[in-house]
């Protein structure tokens, strides 16, 4: 009797104890999803499955490469995780590392698009210069921290009134999350391609950057001209008109446009 209670008991404990370490795991790779560090688990589990490929079909050469890599990667991944594991301290120290992460969303997209559309407008014809970005599947935490945390529902209004020249939060990019601006005045990586026109200011160096590390979308205003301009992808997409800048924008969120689009709806709504 005492050697059923002692196995179901050693049973139950083995339980625990792999619960526990999937939990681990799991929160660890939500920490990182929100950062650059998931391109590199990307490329570690890579490494993982050619170094079982090549022990599978006796690929000696190639085996004994990866089993290096292996050996001497714990270095490295301490050296290029530095970021990530210094926040993950962090957020141990403060208790918050294994707190509900309710960033992201999934709904509100049109009202997004709306608001950036409606921004740019009133910005481009004013000639106020502004830089927005939108996260997507790569994080951009790493550079939301460079910025003024505001974690704000976005409107019109507000992304004008951060763009004002000569206020507190004009010069950086606003990083957005779902419907949520996360940050302001943000500085986000300037692109070095030698194939950048001459007349491109910092603004699109850096969303050409930014689009060039991550997957974001960035909509830029030109503080000299007014033309409206995205990038995406490393790929730069200027002069584009109201109805172009909409469309792309909800071509990306994954939301079909309507044949009576809401932006026309509200221009007439104003005009009259």
């Amino acid at each position: 009797m005492l050697g059923d209670m002692s196995s179901i008991l050693t049973y139950l404990s083995n339980i625990v104890d792999i619960a526990l370490v999937w939990f681990v795991i799991y929160k660890l790779i939500v920490l990182a999803r929100g950062t650059k560090a998931v391109q590199l688990l990307k490329g570690i589990t890579v490494i993982l499955i050619v170094r079982f490929l090549s022990d599978s079909f006796h690929l000696y050469t190639l085996l004994w490469l990866m089993n290096q890599a292996i050996t001497y990667g714990f270095l490295a991944i301490i050296i290029i995780f530095q970021p990530e594991l210094r926040r993950a301290l962090e957020q141990l120290g403060r208790g918050s590392l294994f707190s509900r992460n309710n960033q992201r969303e999934e709904n509100g997209q049109d009202n997004v698009v709306q608001s950036i559309v409606k921004a740019a407008e009133y910005m481009g014809k004013r000639r106020i210069g502004a830089l927005i970005s939108l996260e997507r599947e790569t994080g951009m935490n790493d550079y939301i921290e460079t910025g003024i945390l505001m974690d704000a529902h976005v409107s019109s209004e507000l992304l004008i009134n951060i763009f004002i020249p000569n206020t507190p939060l004009h010069d950086g990019a606003v990083i957005m999350t779902g419907s949520k601006i996360r940050a302001a005045a943000c500085y986000l990586p300037l692109s070095e391609s030698p194939f950048i026109s001459k007349e491109l200011g910092t603004r699109h160096r850096a969303a050409l950057g930014i689009s060039e590390v991550t997957d974001s979308l960035t909509v830029v205003v030109s503080e000299e001209t007014g033309q409206i301009s995205l990038t995406k992808n490393g790929e730069l997409h200027r002069d584009l008109k109201l109805e172009q800048l909409q469309e792309m924008l909800l071509k990306e969120l994954y939301i079909e446009p309507t044949s009576s689009s809401a932006l026309w709806n509200w221009r007439r709504r104003s005009d009259g």
